[in-house]
């Protein structure tokens, strides 16, 4: 199965990869879009629950790192959009214990801002290099044009140009390609938060009948077995994917998981993750043990991890030990869900122009110099992609506020008037 989005051509790139520059892309992984302050249900008293904010913090990082790199292991070494997605269904099975159509608004609210920002920045830099979705034949001319709402509300894939510019350019040819990447996602957390009543209803009538179901749908949709073609395919597999991931999120706010002795839940999660294993033994795909190129492993690796995760779930209401000097770039990262997970993509790319300019400098240009910096370049632009982060998180972060109604904050990592304190 292949992700991401291709203008006009009824295919996804896969999520987990980008062409330019060699670094794939990834799908997985809104973080929950709003964290909220209370723990779920079940998992013990008020407060944030600040072991499930340590799983999106390293889920976020792990997009960020398979970005650049690539590592086709990293889907297997921690499933990020699992997670975040099954995150993301534990805080909206607690929200839906109120009206369900003022969950959903609020929830739309706090994602749609963020977006915009960063649609109408992509959308001004294709425009200004001389894309017309009017003339774009990928588009099918004027009703095409129609699909630009989906940089609004991403109930679809944006429209976006496969080549822009040229290869001696300041960004590389597909960069539209790459930056549209991450909003796969979006779509999929708005599908999830529109369905989330009615799944949460079937959940507690039949609550294993509904977390199962995925899986089925996923054997079915995501083999080959049923083809849906277009992008109308690719959002229902990806729904099918995670979405036992995301009712795992009812069965932990609902306490559920805890209801299952721990012997049994291990056991059943460690077979699903042999099938989904051996599953992807059989069905490689062009980058290997990438499960992101096969629905079926992918669905069943990430439900099995997910069930592990929050069956040992602890309470914490701080970090515990060593952990606890992370506690500023856990909240902060937190806070700042959307901006770095929106944004990443595009700064991965922006850190090849910057770097570039070291060969301009008069100490680099000996061969060996040269030699150096090729070999050195993807570590670079690791060390060059988190102060572009910290940036972007100053720039355009505080629209994370105003969509949850709070007040601007610039660097919100819970510290306030020299004292530290978690804020969501």
């Amino acid at each position: 199965m292949t992700h991401g989005y291709t203008a006009g051509t009824g295919t996804n790139p896969d999520p987990e990869s980008t062409p330019a520059y060699g670094i794939p892309q990834q799908r997985q992984q809104e973080p929950e879009l709003a964290p909220e302050p209370k723990k779920a249900k079940g998992t013990g008293g008020g407060g944030r629950d600040r072991y499930l904010d340590l799983l999106r913090s390293i889920a976020l990082v792990r997009v960020v790192i398979y970005h650049l790199f690539g590592w086709a292991w990293l889907s297997v070494l921690f499933p990020s959009m699992g997670v975040m997605f099954a995150l993301a269904g534990s805080l909206m099975a607690r929200s839906l214990n109120r009206p369900a159509l003022g969950v959903i608004r609020g929830r739309l609210r706090r994602l749609l801002p963020p977006l915009w920002a960063f649609s109408a920045l992509v959308l001004v830099m294709m425009f200004g290099m001389g894309w017309n979705p009017l003339k774009d034949p990928d588009l099918g001319g004027s009703w095409g044009v129609l699909k630009l709402f989906d940089y609004l509300v991403p109930f679809g894939a944006p429209p976006y140009p496969e080549h822009l510019g040229s290869e001696s350019g300041l960004l590389e040819s597909t960069w539209a390609d790459q930056a549209a990447g991450p909003l796969w996602y979006l779509r999929a957390y708005l599908w999830f938060v529109i369905a989330s009543p009615l799944l949460l209803w079937a959940f507690r009538r039949v609550p294993w009948a509904t977390l199962l179901a995925p899986l089925a749908l996923t054997a079915v949709v995501g083999t080959g077995l049923v083809t849906i073609p277009g992008e109308t395919g690719n959002a229902v597999s990806d729904f099918a994917v995670y979405g036992g991931c995301w009712v795992l999120g009812f069965a932990h706010h609902e306490g559920v998981l805890k209801k299952v002795p721990r012997y049994l839940a291990v056991s059943g999660a460690t077979l699903i993750m042999g099938f989904g294993l051996w599953w992807a033994s059989g069905h490689l795909g062009p980058d290997g043990w990438d499960l992101n190129d096969i629905p079926l492993a992918q669905a069943a690796w990430s439900f099995g991890v997910v069930v592990i995760l929050l069956q040992y779930a602890p309470s914490w209401q701080q970090l515990p030990g060593r952990l606890a000097k992370w506690d500023k770039l856990v909240t902060l990262s937190n806070n700042r869900a959307v901006t770095i997970y929106l944004w990443h993509n595009l700064l991965i790319m922006a850190t090849v122009p910057i770097i570039d300019q070291l060969y301009n400098l008069p100490f680099m240009e000996s061969d060996a110099a040269t030699s150096f910096l090729d070999k050195a370049d993807t570590f670079l632009m690791f060390l060059l992609i988190w102060p572009l982060i910290a940036v972007a998180i100053l720039a355009f972060g505080w629209i994370e506020d105003i969509a949850a109604k709070r007040s601007p904050r610039l660097w919100p990592n819970g510290v306030s008037g020299g004292r530290s304190r978690r804020r969501g």
